[in-house]
C-alpha cells in the first residue's frame, strides 16, 4: 500500500508515519513528488485497519496497491522517474541514443564506433566484455580488458558506459569501469543477481525476458528496487515468438502498456529484437514513435568481420542515418534527441 501525505506535511508528520508503519512491520521507501511525499510500504497487512493511519496528522490518503510489484507501480511514484548520471537524464524529455558494438574486440575496433556514435548524436556507449553465448565455443568477451577499452573510449569522447553483468561475483570488477550495470535477458530472473544489483547503487538497465511476460519483467525490476536502488530502467528487447523470420518479436506495444503501469524509463533495443540489420532503422523509429525513453542500438565498423552479432549491427553511415530521422521524429512528440 502507499500512504499519500498532505501537499502541507511536515517533515515530522512524515517521520511519524514511517516510524508507524516500522513499528507495524512494513518496510518503507519514500518517494518525493513536486507537490506530495508518498510512502510505499511493504509487508503483512493482515490485521491493519488503514483508518488508524488515515486519521494521523498530514495522511491525505491510504491507498492499497492491487499489482504485485509496488516500487515499481505508477501507484506508488505517478510521476515518471528520471534517472541522472554525469548530466545525462533518462526518462526526461531527451530521448537518448545507446550505441556501440556487441563486444569489444580491439582497442583500434571500440575507438572507431565510439567516435562514430557520439559525433552522431548518441551519449550512452554499449559494448560486451563479458558475453552470455547460446554456445561455449563462440566468442566470450575479452574481460576486465575489454571493459578498461570500453572506459577509456567512453570518456575519449564524453559518453556514459553501459555492459552487461552476468554473475554476482562479477560487480566489484564491472564497478570500476560502468556507469550502468546492464542485465541480459537470459539473467532477468536471476533474483540473487538482481538483488546484489540492488544493493550495489548504480543504474541498472533490466533487459526483458526472451519469454517474459510484462508482469514477470516488473517484478524482475521490483527485485532491485526492494533493495534500495530505485535507477531502474526497462529494455524491450523482443520476445520468442512462433515468427522465425526475424531473431525475435520486438513488442513495441510493451512499450506504452509499461509506461502506463511503471513509472521506470523503457529503452526499446531493434538490434536483437529483429537480429536482422535493415529491419533496425524502421524499428527503431516506431519505437520511438511509440514513447520510449530511447534506444540501444548495435554499431559496427566491420559486420562481415564481427566476433559476435554482425547481421544485426548497423554500419556507420547507416547509424548516421538513423540519427537524422529520429531528429525528425522526435520533435513530433515534443521531445529532444
Amino acid at each position: 500500500m502507499v500512504v499519500v501525505m498532505e501537499s502541507h506535511a511536515t517533515e515530522a508528520q512524515i517521520e511519524s508515519v514511517i516510524a508507524r508503519l516500522k513499528e507495524l512491520g512494513f518496510s518503507t521507501h519514500r518517494s518525493t513528488g513536486v507537490t506530495r511525499t508518498v510512502i510505499g510500504a511493504i509487508g503483512d497487512k493482515t490485521g491493519l485497519d488503514e483508518r488508524d493511519l488515515q486519521v494521523m496528522d498530514g495522511v491525505h490518503e491510504v491507498v492499497r496497491i492491487s499489482e504485485p510489484y509496488k516500487l515499481v507501480s505508477r501507484t506508488f511514484r505517478s510521476e515518471s522517474t528520471v534517472i541522472k548520471i554525469k548530466g545525462v537524464e533518462i526518462g526526461g524529455e531527451k530521448v537518448v541514443v545507446m550505441a556501440g558494438p556487441c563486444s569489444v574486440e580491439s582497442r583500434d575496433q571500440i575507438m572507431a564506433i565510439a567516435e562514430c556514435v557520439s559525433k552522431a548524436g548518441a551519449t550512452v556507449l554499449r559494448g560486451g566484455a563479458f558475453k552470455p553465448r547460446s554456445s561455449p565455443y563462440s566468442f566470450q568477451g575479452m574481460g576486465e580488458e575489454g571493459l578498461r577499452l570500453l572506459r577509456e573510449a567512453a570518456d575519449r569522447f564524453g559518453m556514459l558506459v553501459v555492459t552487461e553483468v552476468m554473475d554476482r561475483s562479477q560487480i566489484p570488477l564491472i564497478t570500476e569501469y560502468t556507469d550502468i550495470f546492464q542485465t541480459g535477458a537470459r539473467n532477468m530472473q536471476n533474483f540473487n543477481l538482481l538483488r546484489d544489483l540492488g544493493k550495489a547503487r548504480k543504474p541498472v538497465f533490466l533487459k526483458r525476458g526472451m519469454a517474459a511476460t510484462i508482469e514477470e519483467w516488473l517484478m524482475a525490476a521490483e527485485y532491485v528496487m526492494s533493495e534500495g536502488n530505485h535507477q531502474v530502467m526497462l529494455c524491450e528487447r523482443g520476445i520468442r515468438t512462433f515468427e522465425t523470420y526475424t531473431r525475435n518479436t520486438l513488442d513495441i506495444s510493451a512499450i506504452p502498456v509499461v509506461h502506463k503501469l511503471s513509472h521506470l524509463p523503457v529503452i526499446a533495443d531493434p538490434s536483437h529484437g529483429t537480429g536482422i540489420r535493415d529491419k533496425v532503422l524502421p524499428m527503431a523509429r516506431a519505437a520511438v514513435a511509440a514513447g520510449a525513453d530511447g534506444v540501444m542500438i548495435e554499431v559496427h565498423n566491420d559486420p562481415p568481420h564481427a566476433l559476435s552479432d554482425g547481421a544485426q549491427a548497423l554500419l556507420p553511415e547507416q547509424f548516421e542515418e538513423l540519427m537524422r530521422e529520429l531528429r525528425i521524429i522526435v520533435p513530433a512528440l515534443n521531445r529532444t534527441i
